[in-house]
């Protein structure tokens, strides 16, 4: 079943790549047909690059998820951390990438987004992400590790690495064409959520690697097709303060008009 879904999801996905790869392109005079060729395929390229990593990730996912190879894994990590860790460092590096990119926006760094378009990415990347999360979830239903304490069945995927790599996505989109270390510093948070969760009991590997696939996917998507949703009211405004708030059931905002 699990590899049904697998090439199911493959199937879609080279379909809709498909799709946009042959789409086509207004004729430049000003270009040749071998430029405006050219430029045809780097914008495949790109597109392919972009959806890769984070369909690879889901695949890989379902077809581990249950497996005897994830079950010892797990076990073998849990003797390596002890059977005793717990730590609660996961429920903060999740939202490390927020803090650096607000952080970054405070401190005048150049992005490549206005700070209300980079939180309009930010809210809806997220709503997608955890919504497909939770729905997951509530479909499949597969048990936590043994000695986790949770009466729920909702393992797959992990809530916790999704959010994770949804605001390091975000970090990485703003930030790689003008501060690459800052853009994959994002990632080194996201992929501590992950590993936590594991040495914490609370997910097993495929729970992990969906949950990151889906986060970077739907991001990716929201950036892809963001000019859907190209409004700012706050474009021509100056004088506009913002500073990131962690209650400790979420993320929030301080506005502050300087008149």
């Amino acid at each position: 079943m699990r590899t049904i879904l697998c090439l199911l999801l493959l199937c879609f996905y080279v379909n809709v790549t498909h799709s946009q790869f042959t789409d086509s392109y207004p004729i430049d005079k000003e270009f040749s047909f071998k430029k405006t060729e050219k430029r045809e395929f780097t914008y495949k390229k790109n597109l392919f690059t972009k959806r890769i990593i984070p369909v690879a990730l889901i695949s890989a996912g379902f077809l581990l998820s249950t497996s005897d190879f994830e079950k010892s894994l797990q076990q073998d990590l849990r003797d390596v951390v002890g059977n005793d860790f717990n730590t609660k460092l996961d429920d903060y590096t999740r939202y490390a990438p927020v803090v650096q990119l607000y952080a970054a926006d405070i401190l005048g760094a150049q992005s490549k987004s206005h700070w209300f378009d980079q939180t309009k990415y930010l809210v809806l990347s997220s709503l997608i992400s955890n919504g497909t999360s939770t729905l997951l979830k509530k479909r499949i239903h597969k048990e936590r590790p043994g000695s986790y304490e949770s009466t729920h069945a909702n393992s797959f995927p992990s809530g916790h690495t999704t959010t994770a790599f949804t605001t390091a996505t975000v970090l990485y989109e703003e930030y790689i064409d003008t501060n690459p270390i800052l853009a994959y510093s994002g990632y080194a948070f996201a992929i501590a959520t992950g590993s936590l969760r594991m040495a914490n009991n609370a997910h097993y590997l495929s729970d992990v690697l969906v949950g990151a696939g889906i986060g970077i996917l739907s991001t990716r998507l929201v950036y892809h097709f963001n000019y859907l949703i190209d409004w700012n009211p706050f474009k021509k405004t100056s004088g506009i303060a913002f500073t990131p708030q962690y209650t400790g059931d979420g993320i929030g905002f301080y506005f502050t008009k300087v008149f």
